[in-house]
């Protein structure tokens, strides 16, 4: 089925400024990637590289293998959602996924199911949006998205606005998407929101890609931390194993294995374990607190 997103080399300039240096990515169906970055990373902007809205300067970015812009009716495999402010605040939020419909040439029965798939009541639906909160907006958003029952979603900050209830909805939605074969592609510059529901993550800082993976790899942090009753004489049981080892500075070692492997070899040598976890699970978190800390330094564009 190959990639249903897939960004290759893609880098955008303005002028001096590169938004994009030379990012490469792909979202994969039947799984929700998450696109994780501090504000002014470059995350907008890939997504609308992806959407046929932002010329790339170089490379290329594909949804079901082709330009997003050459889809034969695009609306119909693609949902988006860009910028949940920008609709027109003079409609209803009925007329709005009615007028969508009519675009994509959908059956206009769906708009009902739809809103009600989003949980905008028939009194919501027919207010102007100017008179909409943000939830509401996002929701409006996210049924627009989903409209033509498309097979990939690009959600940009899908999260905004919604109170935790609403989050709590909007990630059960969009796992049940996933779980039916769909591509989910979302942004977010919080962490805590992308790992609970992403299972793949790219992260993206001053516009490069700086990490990707599956979230359990991006997690799992690196080793086992252990200290024992004979630190010196349990290195030496792991370096006959092939394991490599270093010395914590508070006492103990970091070897490069899982707990597992540590404790067998502690019973082989005949070692006695005061402590075994896990090494550094949060390394996602850490390297994410460093972007975001350098980002907000130097006060990034977006």
């Amino acid at each position: 089925m190959g990639d249903m997103i897939s960004v290759d080399h893609v880098t955008k300039r303005y002028g001096a400024f590169t938004a994009l240096d030379d990012v490469s990515f792909e979202a994969r169906p039947g799984r929700v990637t998450g696109f994780l970055g501090p504000n002014g990373a470059g995350k907008t902007t890939a997504m609308r590289v992806v959407a046929g809205l932002t010329p790339a300067t170089t490379g290329r970015a594909t949804v079901l293998g082709r330009p997003y812009a050459t889809l034969p009716n695009p609306g119909r495999h693609v949902g988006l959602l860009l910028d949940a402010s920008a609709q027109h605040a003079g409609r209803t939020g009925r007329e709005v996924l009615t007028l969508g419909a009519i675009l994509t040439g959908v059956d206009r029965r769906r708009v009902d199911d739809t809103l009600e798939l989003v949980g905008l009541t028939s009194k919501e639906a027919n207010r102007r949006i100017r008179n909409y909160s943000l939830g509401m907006r996002q929701r409006l958003g996210i049924a627009h998205a989903l409209l033509a029952d498309p097979e990939v979603l690009v959600l940009d900050e899908p999260a905004n606005g919604l109170d935790p209830a609403g989050i709590r909805w909007m990630r059960s939605l969009l796992r049940g998407f996933a779980e039916r074969g769909g591509t989910v592609l979302l942004s977010s510059h919080l962490l805590g929101e992308i790992e609970r529901i992403a299972d793949d993550i790219v992260v993206i800082g001053g516009g490069r890609i700086v990490a990707s993976g599956t979230t359990a790899e991006l997690l799992a942090g690196s080793g086992t931390v252990v200290r024992s009753t004979d630190d010196a004489r349990l290195a030496r049981a792991l370096a006959d194993r092939a394991v490599a080892v270093t010395k914590v500075e508070a006492g103990g070692l970091l070897a490069d294995t899982d707990p597992a492997t540590v404790g067998q070899a502690a019973l082989h040598a005949g070692v006695a374990l005061l402590e075994l976890r896990g090494g550094d699970e949060r390394g996602l978190e850490e390297m994410f607190f460093e972007l975001t800390a350098s980002s907000a330094r130097e006060g990034a564009m977006a």
